[in-house]
C-alpha cells in the first residue's frame, strides 16, 4: 500500500468517525462490566460551538475514550438545554424580522414558532461536536423539554411544593427589563462602571433647612418614601421625626434612623426607595414604609413617574437631572465608580423589583450537598474550588424559579380566584379541578381554572440532568438508573458551579439519596493572548470549525489541552493548534520511516537490542506516570507526558538508535519490536488524538473486523529498569556533547570520529554500542590520561576526548577557549565582589545569597575545565 507523504486529516476524520458510528462503538447498554458514565453539560439548544465547549468536550472525550479502552462500559450522554431566556429572545428577534410581534400571538402560536426554531437550529452544536471526534452515545441524546423529561420536572415541582420547600410570595427580585423576567442571583453579572454621584437637596418641611442626599439613580427619587440617617450621627439627630419634601413630586416623607446607614458615605443621609433596592426594601419592612414602584416591566416609568411616564429609565434619568438643576435641587455632580448588575443573557442593567414569584426554600434542602462535598464523598478538581462552593452554600439564598416567559416548562399551578391562596398545584388540569373543588369547597368550572402563565427557571430542569436522562424519576429504580447512577465525572466551567453543579448535588441527595457524580473537574476560562475572555462581542474568538479544517481535529484537541490544567484559565493562541498539527505530522512521518525499512534475516545489532530494552523501560515508566496523572485529573500533564514520550523518546532517540544505514535493511526482531512499541504508543495517544491513532493502527498491521483501536485494551505497565534509564540519560548527555562539538566546529555528522574515554565509575560500558552508533564513532578507546590536541568534555566525572584530526585550526581554537576563560573569570570576580559585600550578604534573603554562591562554584568549576582544555590544546 502506498502511504501518502502527508497525513490527510480531513479524509481520516470522515472515514473513521463514520466507521465508529457504523460499528455502534459509542452506544452503551447495562451489562456486567463496570460502568463509566459522563453526562454532558447540555449546551443551549440555540448555540453553536465556541472555544469553551471545545475545551470542555475534548476533556470529556479523552476521559470516555480511555475508560472504554480500560474495558469499562463507557456511556457519554449528550443533549441540549432549552435555555428559556436565550431561546425566547432568538425566536422573538426572528419574528420581529418577519414583522410579527410576540404580543400579537397566542401562547400556542408562539410555541409553534419556538419548536420550529428548535428543530431547525437545535442540532447544530451536537453535529459540530462530532467533527471534534466526540464519542457520545448519540442514541441517548436528551433535551430538557422532552416529554419524559418534562414530566420529571413537573413531578419535582409538585413534590417540593407538597413538602413545603416551594412557596409563592412577593419578594425583591432581579428584574431583566429587556427579557421582562425575574432572574436568580446567579444570573446577574456584576461589573464596575463609570457612573455619576448626584448630590440632591431635600427641604425640611415647614423650615428653610435642607438635607443633601447622594444618589447614583436620580430617577428613583420619584419613589422615595423616607430619608434615613445613622442614630449615632450627631449632625442630624435634631431632624429625626421631622419630614422632608421630595424634589419634583413634592411629597412629604419621614426622616428616620437606622444603623444600616454609613455615616462616611456621601453626606451620611440615605434616600429610601423600598421598591427599587433590596437593602431599602428590607429597611422599609423594618420601619413600615410605603412602597412606591415607579417602573414598568420594560424599564420605562409608569404613572407614579409623573410627567416622565412612558420614558425609558435612562432617558428619564437625564431629564430629571436637568429638572433638578433648573429648580435648584442639584448641589453637585461627581464622577463615581460603582458596581452594577447586568443580565447574564441580555446584558441589560438589572432592576431590583418587587414581584410575586415562586421560590425554592434552599436552607434545609442544601445541607447534604454541602456536607458530602466537604467530607470528600464528591471530589473537586482542583480541590481549592471547595472553598468557593462552601462559601456560597453557607450563605445560600432562596432560589427564584419562576420566569415571565413562554418557552420552557410551564409552572403546574392552577388559579381559580384572585385570592392569595386561591390556587392548587397539580400535574394536569383534571387533577387541578379535583383539588380546587376540594380546597374551595365548591364546584370549580373548567373555565374558571387558569394555569400559571410563567415557566420555570431553565436550571430547575437541568439540575435533574444526571437523573432524568436515565428516567430516574418517571421510572423509579429502572435498570438504567440503577446501573449508570451515580455517574463518574462531570466536566464543567467554574462559573456554573452554583447554577448547575451545586443544584445537581442538591437534587441528587433529595431524590436519589445519593451523589449524582463522584468527581467534578473544573476547566478554566479560555482567554485570548491579552487575557480577555473569548466572546463573540469582542470578536476575539476563532471559529472552532475553521480551526478543525485548518489544523485537523487531533491538532485542535492537543492545542486545547496543551496548557489547560484543571481550574486554571487557558491562554489560547492558534499556534497551540499548529503545535498539535505538528505533533500529528511527526507521528505520521515516524510511521512512514518505520514502514519504509526493508526486513532481512540478519542479527540484531547490540545498539538496537539496548535501544529496545531502554525504550520498553522508558515507555513503562512514562505510562505509570500518565496513569497517575489521569487518576489525579491532570489531563494536561498526562497529554504532555504522552507527547514527550512520542516526540522525544521515541522519535528523537529510539528511532535514531535503531535506524539502519542508508538503503540498508533492518533485522526482523527490531522491526517487530518497533511495530509493537508503535501500537502501544497509538493506544496511549488515542484518547487525545483519536483519528491519527486509528489511522496508523490499521496501517501497522492487517486487522480483523472489530480490531479497532477505539476498543483496543489500554496498555498495561511492565517492568521498569531504573538503572538502565539513568545510564541512557548519561549516554544521551555524552552524545549531545559530541553533537555540539560537531556543530561548533563544522564537523559533518557523516564524518566518523575517534573517541577516547578516561573512565570513572559513572561511565556505562554496556551503552557503548549506542554511543558508537549515535556519535558516529569509528574507534572508541579507553585511555588513562588526557588526550592532547583534542576537544574534551566531562559527563559524570568521566572525561571524553575527540582528537582534532587535520580539519581543526588549533591556534584559533585556543583563542576561542581563552576568550571564554577571560569572560568567565570576569563573571567570577563580579560574583565574588557581591559576596564580599557584608551589607548584601546580611540583608539579602538566604535563597538569593545561595544562588550567588552557586554561581561562584559553577564559574570556578568552568574555569578549571577551560584551563585544562587549553593545556590539552597546547
Amino acid at each position: 500500500m502506498e502511504i501518502p507523504k502527508t497525513y490527510e486529516s480531513q479524509k481520516s476524520e470522515e472515514k473513521w468517525y463514520k466507521h465508529w458510528m457504523d460499528k455502534n462503538y459509542f452506544h452503551s447498554e447495562p451489562d456486567d462490566r463496570e460502568p463509566y458514565t459522563i453526562v454532558i453539560p447540555p449546551p443551549n439548544v440555540t448555540g453553536v460551538l465556541h472555544m469553551g465547549h471545545m475545551l470542555n468536550n475534548t476533556i470529556q472525550d479523552v476521559l470516555i475514550r480511555r475508560a472504554r479502552m480500560q474495558g469499562k462500559n463507557a456511556c457519554w450522554v449528550p443533549g441540549t438545554d432549552h435555555a428559556s431566556i436565550a431561546t425566547e429572545a432568538k425566536v422573538v428577534n426572528k419574528l420581529r424580522g418577519e414583522g410579527i410581534k410576540k404580543s400579537d400571538l397566542t401562547r400556542d402560536e408562539f410555541m409553534e414558532h419556538a419548536w420550529e426554531w428548535k428543530e431547525k437550529h437545535g442540532g447544530i452544536i451536537l453535529d459540530q461536536l462530532k467533527k471534534l471526534g466526540a464519542s457520545c452515545d448519540w442514541e441517548r441524546t436528551s433535551f430538557t423539554m422532552d416529554e419524559s423529561y418534562a414530566e420529571s420536572v413537573k413531578d419535582v415541582f409538585i413534590d417540593l411544593y407538597k413538602k413545603g420547600k416551594i412557596y409563592r410570595g412577593v419578594r425583591m427580585v432581579n428584574w431583566d427589563p429587556s427579557a421582562k423576567t425575574a432572574l436568580s442571583d446567579e444570573e446577574v453579572i456584576h461589573k464596575e462602571v463609570n457612573s455619576k454621584l448626584y448630590n440632591v437637596r431635600y427641604q425640611i418641611e415647614g423650615t428653610d433647612q435642607w438635607l443633601t442626599v447622594a444618589t447614583t439613580r436620580p430617577e428613583t427619587i420619584l419613589g422615595d418614601t423616607a430619608i434615613c440617617v445613622n442614630p449615632n450621627d450627631v449632625r442630624y439627630v435634631n431632624l429625626v421625626g421631622k419630614k422632608a419634601i421630595v424634589p419634583i413630586s413634592n411629597r412629604a416623607i419621614p426622616i428616620i434612623q437606622d444603623d444600616y446607614v454609613d455615616m462616611e458615605f456621601g453626606t451620611g443621609c440615605l434616600k429610601i426607595t423600598p421598591a427599587h433596592d433590596i437593602n431599602d426594601h428590607e429597611m422599609g419592612e423594618r420601619h413600615n414604609l410605603e412602597v412606591i414602584d415607579i417602573l414598568n416591566s420594560d424599564g420605562s416609568l409608569n404613572e407614579k413617574g409623573l410627567h416622565y411616564k412612558g420614558m425609558d429609565r435612562f432617558e428619564a434619568r437625564k431629564a430629571i437631572v436637568v429638572e433638578l438643576e433648573e429648580k435648584g435641587f442639584m448641589v453637585k455632580v461627581e464622577d463615581h465608580i460603582n458596581k452594577l448588575g447586568f443580565s447574564e443573557r441580555t446584558d441589560a442593567v438589572i432592576e431590583p423589583r418587587l414581584s410575586l414569584q415562586w421560590f425554592v426554600d434552599m436552607k434545609n434542602i442544601s445541607e447534604p450537598a454541602l456536607e458530602h462535598v466537604m467530607n470528600g464523598d464528591i471530589k473537586f478538581y482542583p480541590d481549592n474550588m471547595k472553598n468557593t462552593y462552601r462559601h456560597w452554600m453557607e450563605n445560600i439564598k432562596d432560589w427564584c424559579i419562576s420566569r415571565q416567559l413562554w418557552w420552557g416548562h410551564r409552572i403546574p399551578a392552577w388559579y381559580y380566584g384572585e385570592g392569595e391562596n386561591e390556587f392548587v398545584v397539580a400535574k394536569t388540569k383534571e387533577e387541578a379541578i379535583e383539588l380546587a373543588n376540594e380546597k374551595a369547597g365548591r364546584t370549580i368550572t373548567d373555565v374558571e381554572l387558569n394555569q400559571d402563565e410563567d415557566v420555570l427557571d431553565t436550571w430547575f430542569s437541568s439540575w435533574l440532568w444526571p437523573i432524568s436522562v436515565f428516567d430516574g424519576l418517571t421510572k423509579p429504580n429502572n435498570k438504567e438508573i440503577e446501573y449508570y447512577y451515580p455517574t463518574n465525572d462531570i466536566v464543567t466551567a467554574p462559573e456554573i458551579m452554583f447554577f448547575w453543579v451545586a443544584r445537581m448535588i442538591i437534587a441528587g441527595y433529595e431524590y436519589m439519596g445519593e451523589k449524582p457524580f463522584k468527581n467534578v473537574y473544573y476547566t478554566g476560562i479560555v482567554r485570548d493572548k491579552l487575557g480577555r475572555k473569548m466572546s463573540k462581542s469582542l470578536g476575539n474568538s476563532p471559529d472552532p470549525i475553521k480551526l478543525i479544517e485548518d489544523f485537523g481535529a487531533d491538532g485542535v484537541r492537543i492545542g486545547m489541552l496543551v496548557s489547560s490544567p484543571a481550574g486554571n484559565d487557558l491562554p489560547f493562541d492558534t499556534s497551540q493548534c499548529e503545535q498539535g498539527r505538528n505533533f500529528t505530522n511527526k507521528v505520521w512521518n515516524a510511521f512512514r520511516l518505520v514502514s519504509s525499512w526493508e526486513v532481512q534475516e540478519i542479527e540484531q545489532p547490540k545498539s538496537s537490542a539496548i535501544a529496545v530494552e531502554w525504550f520498553e523501560s522508558k515507555l513503562n515508566e512514562t505510562l505509570i506516570h500518565i496513569n497517575d496523572q489521569f487518576d489525579k485529573f491532570r489531563i494536561s500533564d498526562a497529554l504532555m507526558a504522552s507527547y514527550k514520550l512520542v516526540w522525544d523518546d521515541f522519535c528523537s532517540w529510539y528511532l535514531e538508535m535503531i535506524k539502519p544505514a542508508y538503503q540498508q535493511p533492518i533485522d526482523a526482531k527490531t522491526k517487530e519490536q518497533t511495530i509493537a512499541f508503535f501500537e502501544k504508543l497509538m493506544k496511549i495517544i488515542h484518547p487525545f488524538t483519536p483519528f491519527i491513532s486509528e489511522e496508523i493502527w490499521h496501517l501497522l498491521r492487517d486487522r480483523k473486523d472489530g480490531e479497532d483501536i477505539i476498543v483496543a485494551t489500554w496498555p498495561e505497565t511492565g517492568k521498569v529498569d531504573e538503572t538502565l534509564i539513568a545510564n541512557f540519560k548519561d549516554t544521551a548527555d555524552i552524545i549531545s556533547n559530541i553533537r555540539n562539538i560537531r556543530k561548533q566546529n563544522n564537523i559533518a555528522n557523516k564524518i566518523e570520529i575517534e573517541l577516547g574515554i578516561v573512565k570513572s565509575s559513572n561511565h556505562h560500558e554496556q551503552m557503548d554500542p549506542v554511543l558508537v552508533k549515535m556519535g558516529n564513532v569509528a574507534a572508541l578507546s579507553y585511555i588513562t590520561d588526557k588526550l592532547a590536541n583534542s576537544f574534551s568534555f566531562i559527563v559524570k566525572n568521566s572525561s571524553y576526548y575527540i582528537p582534532f584530526g587535520d580539519t581543526v585550526d588549533i591556534e584559533g581554537e585556543i583563542e576561542k577557549v581563552k576568550e571564554e576563560l577571560e569572560y568567565t573569570k570576569g563573571f567570577m570576580k563580579s560574583v565574588q565582589k557581591k559576596l564580599g559585600n557584608e551589607r548584601f550578604v546580611n540583608s539579602a534573603p538566604e535563597q538569593v545569597v545561595n544562588i550567588e554562591k552557586k554561581k561562584l562554584a559553577d564559574a570556578q568549576e568552568k574555569i578549571k575545565i577551560l584551563e585544562e582544555k587549553i593545556n590539552n590544546l597546547g
